[in-house]
């Protein structure tokens, strides 16, 4: 297969998997330009390698080495490390699969398949996770599920306890439930953004008084 035609099918696939899936999704301009960046780069780079004997080895040595790197900012979240290497084996896959015709570009299409299948808004829509920071030591798991029913008015699918202070009665727990039917966020879009803080107001005889981190929505 011609080279020029892949590498125009790259382009257009990196387009659609930045403008047409990632951005309008998790609205992160910071993330654009470096999805663009990974893909043209990794484009570029195999090309050259493309062109040596030892180009399929080099590449598949690049693509190790780039799939062990570790990013470091905490705002990383793991679907935005999927779009990553989605970007990163679009661009192998421009660079190095002129050998492989037409299945080349079926592997780029499979690739944003798979990014707007599982990252879909729709795709389990109502689960959630949150960190929550309780004013009470919640030593009993059982009497710490219901707590937290109460608190979210949700079904609680999991509660692991990360941090117990005895001293100063606060429960740190990681919370994954189900949002209640009719929850406007079932309707907001999802968003990638920092954790907020809020307040959460205490209820006679059932909730404490606790500060809610939402680290996001579904997952």
């Amino acid at each position: 297969m011609d080279q020029t035609f892949l590498l125009v099918a790259d382009l257009v696939a990196v387009a659609l998997l930045v403008f047409a899936l990632y951005f309008p999704r998790h609205r992160r301009r910071d993330l654009v330009v470096a999805y663009l960046t990974v893909n043209v780069g990794v484009l570029a780079v195999s090309l050259v390698l493309g062109s040596s004997s030892i180009g399929a080895g080099l590449g598949l040595g690049l693509f190790g080495v780039l799939s062990i790197i570790r990013l470091r900012s905490s705002e990383i979240e793991q679907h935005e490390v999927a779009y990553y290497f989605a970007a990163l084996a679009i661009g192998l896959l421009g660079g190095l699969g002129a050998s492989l015709g037409w299945l080349t570009v079926g592997l780029m299409a499979l690739v944003l398949a798979v990014l707007a299948v599982g990252d879909h808004p729709a795709l389990f829509r109502r689960s959630r996770q949150q960190v929550l920071v309780l004013d009470r030591a919640f030593a009993d798991e059982r009497e710490l599920h219901d707590h937290l029913g109460v608190l979210l008015g949700a079904r609680i699918r999991s509660a692991r306890i990360d941090e117990l202070d005895l001293v100063d009665d606060s429960t740190t727990v990681t919370v994954r439930f189900d949002a209640p039917r009719g929850d406007r966020a079932d309707d907001a879009p999802r968003r990638a953004a920092r954790p907020l803080v809020v307040g959460a107001p205490a209820a006679h005889g059932a909730a404490d008084a606790g500060a809610v981190a939402f680290e996001g929505a579904r997952r």
